[in-house]
């Protein structure tokens, strides 16, 4: 079965294909027979309530400097397509919400993954908050008098912007830290958004599991482990990626979120797992996948495009 495939990404030429998950579900879609089109969302437009993009038909190919070859720029419309992966790069802004409901008016009959209307209604730090008993003592606002109260119960915690990606601006506070007020300050003026509190886990010095799921079920994990003297893990601040199994705890976790995400239309997940604690759900532009295949070999896109096309030969 060839699908035809396009992606809304950022721009292709200046990706890590090593690192690159989009790009792994890109191979492997190639690989599998499907054509593959990619375009930027800025290049979306909406004319008569017909979506429109404009973008390339490229092929690629594991060669970091020359991994595309690409067409010409073409305009298309997005329901002559099979299947289009949203994969831009967060922040989760309203650039972001904006291409969404773009991308709602051709979903499902153009199949979209993730379902852009969850997307849009399951926000990474505040969708977990829905599975209680999952997630670490976690306050989210603005009110800095629940602030101090929070930290009055909780001690040593961690700072974190709510739309906040990669591990920016995630800061660790002692219970008498004399700066956490200023701080608070600064994401006021800069941010005009709530901010994450949450009790801090000392077991965040032995990694953040980042657990892939498909259509709700977990298919493998690695182990991102912070840097000395770091408690942030995410690779992109640092974090060095190792090699872990699923946990019996994990699996808990999973089975809990799967149906729900599942029913979502949420169909590639990465989640967070710090110890026994699922501190965020990950369905913007989760990454991850070629760690997992590199270590274990599981490729949870090979796993993706799976069900993907059972998914289109019963549409």
């Amino acid at each position: 079965m060839s699908l035809k495939v396009a992606v809304q990404m950022d721009p292709i030429e200046g990706i890590n294909i090593e690192g690159d998950s989009t790009f792994l579900m890109m191979e492997t879609a190639q690989a599998r027979g499907h054509s593959l089109f990619v375009y930027l969302t800025e290049s979306l437009a909406m004319d008569e309530g017909r979506v429109f993009a404009r973008g390339r038909d490229v092929t690629v190919k594991r060669v970091q400097g020359d991994h595309v070859q690409a067409g010409p720029v073409r305009q298309v419309e997005l329901s002559d397509f099979d299947v289009v992966l949203m994969r831009q790069d967060p922040p989760f802004d309203m650039k972001y919400i904006d291409a969404t409901y773009f991308l709602e008016a051709i979903h499902p009959k153009t199949l979209v993954v993730n379902n852009p209307a969850e997307v849009r209604s399951a926000p990474e730090k505040v969708f977990v908050t829905r599975f209680p008993g999952l997630q670490p003592p976690t306050l989210i606002t603005w009110d800095r008098e629940a602030i101090r109260d929070f930290r009055a119960r909780h001690g040593d915690v961690v700072l974190k912007p709510l739309n906040g990606r990669g591990g920016s601006g995630v800061t660790r506070h002692l219970a008498d830290d004399p700066n956490f007020g200023a701080l608070l300050e600064i994401h006021a003026e800069l941010a005009h958004e709530p901010v994450i509190v949450q009790k801090f886990l000392p077991s965040v010095t032995k990694g953040d599991k980042r657990i892939l799921l498909v259509d709700g079920e977990p298919v493998g994990a690695i182990n991102r482990v912070p840097a000395k003297g770091q408690i942030r893990s995410n690779l992109a601040v640092g974090g060095t990626a190792q090699p872990v199994e699923l946990s019996a705890r994990d699996r808990e976790i999973c089975a809990a979120i799967g149906p729900e995400l599942k029913a979502r239309g949420l169909l590639f997940v990465g989640i967070d797992v710090i110890g026994d604690y699922l501190t965020e759900i990950n369905v913007t532009s989760p990454t991850g996948a070629p760690s997992l295949k590199r270590f274990t070999g599981i490729d949870a896109t090979e796993v993706m495009w799976r069900r993907i096309e059972a998914l289109r030969a019963t549409a």
